[in-house]
């Protein structure tokens, strides 16, 4: 058996830094609390957890003077305003390419654009950006939302119209979204399409579809509720049939010997411990029969 790890996978730069930040921050102060999980990964939250770092899904559940970690997703503008008023210390741990989004959000929408933001409407990460892009604004989260969205552009006094994404959305999709987009959208208008897919993102999901072409099966590591690392899945499954999900080695249940090559890529919040596990149980070759 042949096991190939892809080369990006695991920490993307961004969740490293959060994560290494969280935990000097938790050595220093004992007890905080973090709005939403700082990453999506069951095992990295539970040792944050360990740590002293309480998840919260507002800031109603904490008191004045607290000290909360702002998680590598971003928040909505709106919060950043209730905190300096009931005078709660942030630590923001917004990812740097995430922060990028929300100026050129609100530098866009100050210029008079109407933001079209391909994205997950209900990813965090998109909640935050979204505040961001004034009332001239509307997100596409598959084909099917594109004429609501054209529409709406129409309908509105806007004369510009400019195109971005979340930094996890899938590149081939953004670009497929993008093409018709150019054909329904009036030819009048000023049309920008600005691709704030992460680079990180770009790299792992092209390799993810160069790996899951050379080999029988292909394992895909990452929380379930982790947009990157579904991504991964969809793009290794249109290649290759027996493509596996799964958050940590418990979750491997099936007989790998049947395989000669064995590709492992994972998503931009799975820790490297969480890889040389699911590697070091191939090798042992102790598979679960069905």
């Amino acid at each position: 058996m042949e096991i190939i790890v892809g080369k990006s996978a695991g920490f993307c730069g961004g969740v490293l830094n959060s994560v290494n930040k969280a935990l000097k921050y938790l050595d220093d102060n004992k007890k905080m609390y973090c709005l939403g999980e700082l990453v999506h990964n069951k095992q990295v939250v539970s040792n944050l957890e360990k740590k002293g770092l309480e998840i919260i899904e507002s800031l109603d559940k904490v008191p004045g003077n607290s000290k909360v970690i702002i998680r590598a997703h971003g928040i909505a503008k709106e919060i950043y305003d209730e905190a300096l008023k009931r005078n709660i210390q942030l630590y923001d741990l917004t990812c740097p390419k995430v922060l990028r989004i929300h100026q050129l959000a609100k530098q866009y929408n100050k210029e008079g654009y109407f933001i079209i933001l391909i994205a997950h409407k209900i990813h965090p990460e998109v909640l935050g950006t979204i505040s961001y892009c004034g009332e001239d604004s509307a997100i596409i989260e598959t084909e099917d939302d594109i004429d609501n969205v054209v529409n709406k552009v129409n309908n509105s006094s806007c004369k510009k119209v400019v195109v971005m994404a979340q930094t996890t959305y899938s590149v081939d999709k953004f670009n497929k979204i993008v093409e018709i987009l150019k054909q329904k959208i009036k030819n009048d208008y000023e049309f920008l399409v600005n691709n704030t897919i992460c680079n990180a993102t770009d790299i792992r999901q092209k390799e993810t579809k160069k790996l899951a072409s050379l080999v029988d099966c292909m394992i895909i590591i990452g929380g379930k509720n982790s947009s990157n690392t579904k991504k991964l899945f969809d793009i290794s499954e249109e290649t290759c049939k027996k493509t596996y999900l799964v958050e940590n080695v418990n979750e491997l249940e099936d007989d790998f010997s049947l395989y000669e090559k064995i590709g492992i890529m994972a998503g931009a919040s799975t820790p490297n411990e969480s890889i040389e596990e699911v590697v070091s149980y191939l090798k042992k070759g102790y598979f679960k029969k069905k």
